[in-house]
């Protein structure tokens, strides 16, 4: 299951036509991220580079050309070197990147200097998204400068650089619409990682480290193919459930309270996002279970929502409605609830949106808003669905039975012609079935002992 070679071209094809005929764009690899002295981080390769080339080198750069034919793809990437690879690992090499990756050709990345400048000259137009690779930024003005005040032909002596225009809104629109290949990639993502939340439920016991149910879903990616987490995984105990992003996962998990678990792997180049919510102990109390249900039911009310010709903010607003309702039927919210919904007062309890685009970032890219609007649902968009309730230690407002208590539930889903598809259904999410799959756990727990 991959990405085949005819796939990449099409992609590099939709995207030299997407732009202007005299032009060049220019798509740089990840650099290797230094760790600590001289140990470097597990390289991971840029989404935007990975898209267009499925090539996994660092110190490698994409020029696009439109205009000649088809169009031309040149690489530029490492040469091969025995010595070097003996301790790193093989190299491609320019000759074998070009043919492995379907380009017009390759080239040393050590020629870039004398290679570059002379495609860049002439171009009336040239797509590079500056910022991110500041050093290739310098490199870039650098070559500019040199065109800009070369002797040339016209009167004045002097050439006209070309402009400079940022990729992303062209290469992130074709991105933002997943293939049935990356949509397959995409629910294996999401198996493995359902299968992760199945097995940090069956091994949650009071008086366990939130690490070690961290370690639990590490160990269901990595034997499923996924060495690595699409994102740090968050597993929150009890009040730290209500920290958005909490990452310490260093707190011990105790009986009665409830465990949150925001956690998927990368599998090939692909991103799942799932989120659980359950208790320590395997039993939901009655504040607990009331609560839950009503994030529940608005997670329901979201994804019916997600139908084709449908806008963005659609899913959002049923989530909302929902949590409303609920959060007024437990005497949590009181007013009336078009009143508290247009007034915002419920993101006291909800205070962010019920989703955003997945794909190979695990926030993938794409505009929300086309032209000031909320951008219409269509077939071959995936997204997350994620709404919460979050309920702090210190509310006084609240009945206290109901303080510190933080629940989200998240899925992921494909928009396809025939409708939503939720990519991530295997990891359990009713009452029911959590609190079985955890009682299932303390029977193996037990014939293990």
């Amino acid at each position: 299951m991959s990405i085949t070679k005819a796939e990449y071209a099409r992609r590099r094809q939709r995207l030299i036509e997407a732009l202007d005929t005299n032009s060049l764009a220019i798509v740089p690899a990840a650099r290797e991220q230094l760790r600590s002295r001289d140990t470097y981080f597990p390289f991971r390769q840029d989404s935007d580079f990975s898209y267009l080339t499925g090539f996994d080198e660092p110190e490698s750069l994409l020029v696009l050309i439109p205009g000649r034919q088809q169009g031309e793809t040149l690489l530029f990437c490492r040469e091969r070197d025995a010595e070097k690879e003996m301790w790193d690992g093989p190299r491609l090499g320019p000759e074998r990147a070009a043919e492995q990756c379907g380009l017009s050709d390759a080239f040393p990345i050590g020629d870039l200097d004398d290679i570059l400048p002379g495609l860049l000259e002439g171009r009336d137009l040239i797509y590079y998204t500056m910022g991110r690779f500041p050093q290739l930024d310098r490199r870039l003005q650098g070559y500019l400068q040199a065109i800009e005040h070369a002797p040339g032909n016209s009167a004045t002596g002097a050439r006209r650089a070309p402009e400079m225009a940022s990729l992303d809104p062209q290469l992130h629109d074709l991105r933002l619409f997943k293939s049935a290949a990356e949509i397959r990639l995409m629910a294996k993502a999401a198996e493995i990682s359902a299968e992760g939340h199945r097995r940090a439920m069956q091994r949650c016991r009071p008086g366990m480290y939130e690490y070690q149910l961290e370690a639990e879903l590490l160990h269901t990616f990595a034997t499923a193919g996924a060495r690595e987490p699409a994102y740090p995984s968050i597993v929150g105990g009890g009040r730290n459930a209500l920290v958005m992003h909490y990452i310490a996962n260093r707190a011990q998990l105790k009986n009665g309270e409830l465990v949150l678990i925001d956690a998927g792997c990368e599998y090939r180049g692909y991103a799942a996002d799932i989120t659980r919510t359950f208790p320590v102990n395997g039993r939901f109390s009655g504040p607990q279970k009331a609560v839950y249900e009503i994030v529940l039911a608005s997670q329901q009310a979201a994804i019916d929502k997600i139908v084709a010709g449908n806008d963005w903010d659609h899913p959002h607003l049923a989530s909302v409605e929902v949590i409303v309702r609920g959060l007024k039927d437990l005497g949590l919210l009181k007013g009336d609830a078009h009143g508290l919904i247009e007034s915002g007062a419920y993101r006291r309890f909800y205070m962010h949106r019920v989703g955003h685009w997945l794909g190979m970032d695990v926030h993938d890219v794409g505009d929300y808003k086309v032209h000031g609007q909320w951008r219409q649902l269509e077939p071959g968009m995936t997204m997350t669905v994620e709404p919460g309730i979050y309920i702090g230690t210190d509310d006084a407002a609240v009945p206290e039975k109901f303080r510190g208590i933080g629940i989200r539930i998240e899925d992921d889903v494909a928009l396809l012609r025939d409708g939503a598809q939720i990519l991530s259904a295997a990891a359990p999410k009713s009452v029911a079935d959590i609190e079985y799959l955890m009682r299932s756990g303390d029977l193996v727990q037990e014939a293990l002992w």
